[in-house]
């Protein structure tokens, strides 16, 4: 047997503060009902005693001693006042009226010689019973504004909290979607060695004592296996990202350094340029992941020029941050491409793995910069690399 849930809005308040039916103390005082445990009778008690207080001081106080008097009129609105703002109108009203009731035979045993004294004590009854009402109108406002700021709290925390679900279902759908293209695209850039190690192998099943077949055969499964290899080690880098080991980087001495390991594996007739402006500051990251970084771009526009070109790679201060472009004189990317070409094994290349980009970008937003390409007005394009000049939080 099962137990069905309470369809009930929960209420915010401690336990403590709620009422046996539910409601909040602000929302019984409102409610005037049969149920006697709304009934504050603390608050009535002391209501009551102010007003009896008040009262025998004025009995007990010689009519001469005019100064009390007038101390002890004034302290009849502590209790209507209170009353007011603990039960409503009704409550400061009813102060009002009580002590109207006991104030009244007092005028008119003891100032009833004196008719312009006694008349302005009448008024002052008045005045008690405008103070009560008035004070009670407003306390019957703020509380319920206040029950109402208390229910809309609530209604956005359920919202926060259906909107903090649905945004956690959306990460999970999220990462699951990623892991099913990861796991497609892995298995499309194994099936395709693999095919030539098969096909390698069934050579080497026939080719008897062709020792050159068998070479070359060899060379094949050699060449596929090292490419397996550059998959799986590419895998590894975007799946397990080894974290940034933070000091300062001097950049122009990682653009010297890059343009020196492209320069000697670059195809003939292609330029690198280096520009950076002598004010640019040192940049707060790891090192080695900034040079694999621009390595890999340098290289991607290095690919992109098969009949040669100029390469340019920029550094100079912007902002509150630094800026650092590889700009080529290749075709470009596709439009329909720019969108993709951050996703993992998402490649136009015969032999590439697709995980150059997604490793890039996985970096850079582990140094708490951005990576954007654009297509150059004339031919080529431009990857842009924007770090925050100081990473002291990530430090």
């Amino acid at each position: 047997m099962t137990t069905q849930p309470d369809p009930r809005p929960k209420s915010n308040l401690p336990r403590s503060l709620s009422r046996a039916d539910g409601s909040s103390p602000d929302e019984a005082a409102l409610r005037l009902g049969p149920d006697r445990t709304n009934i504050n009778w603390r608050a009535i008690a002391l209501v009551v005693a102010g007003i009896a207080l008040t009262s025998a001081g004025h009995y007990l106080t010689p009519s001469s001693l005019l100064i009390w008097h007038g101390i002890f009129q004034r302290l009849y609105y502590l209790p209507v006042v209170f009353a007011a703002i603990t039960f409503g109108w009704a409550g400061g009203l009813a102060a009002a009226l009580a002590v109207g009731a006991v104030y009244i035979p007092h005028i008119m045993i003891t100032w009833s010689g004196m008719h312009h004294y006694a008349m302005e004590q009448y008024a002052e009854i008045f005045m008690f019973l405008a103070v009560g009402v008035v004070t009670g109108i407003l306390a019957d406002r703020e509380r319920k504004r206040r029950i109402e700021l208390q229910h809309t709290a609530q209604r956005l925390s359920d919202v926060y909290r259906e909107l903090q679900l649905s945004f956690e279902q959306v990460k999970r759908a999220d990462r699951l979607s990623a892991i099913g293209q990861l796991a497609a695209g892995l298995a499309h850039e194994i099936r395709n060695p693999l095919a030539s190690i098969d096909g390698a192998a069934e050579v080497l099943d026939i080719a008897g004592d062709q020792p050159e077949l068998r070479k070359e055969t060899v060379s094949i499964i050699r060449k596929e296996c090292a490419r397996l290899n550059r998959l799986l080690t590419s895998l590894l880098d975007f799946a397990r990202p080894r974290r940034p080991e933070w000091r300062d980087v001097d950049l122009s001495k990682v653009l010297d350094s890059v343009i020196d390991l492209v320069g000697h594996s670059a195809g003939k007739g292609i330029q690198f340029h280096k520009e950076n402006t002598p004010t640019i500051p040192t940049l707060l990251g790891d090192e080695e992941q900034l040079t694999q970084v621009i390595l890999n771009l340098t290289l991607n526009a290095a690919q992109a020029m098969p009949e040669g070109g100029d390469v340019w790679l920029t550094a100079r201060p912007e902002d509150d941050g630094i800026v650092i472009q590889i700009r080529d004189q290749g075709p470009g990317i596709p439009e329909a491409d720019m969108d993709r070409i951050f996703d993992p094994f998402f490649t136009t290349k015969d032999t590439g793995t697709g995980l150059g980009l997604a490793v890039v970008h996985q970096i850079v937003t582990q140094h708490g910069g951005t990576v954007t390409v654009t297509r150059n007005q004339d031919q080529g394009t431009t990857f842009s690399l924007f770090f925050p000049r100081s990473r002291g939080d990530l430090a």
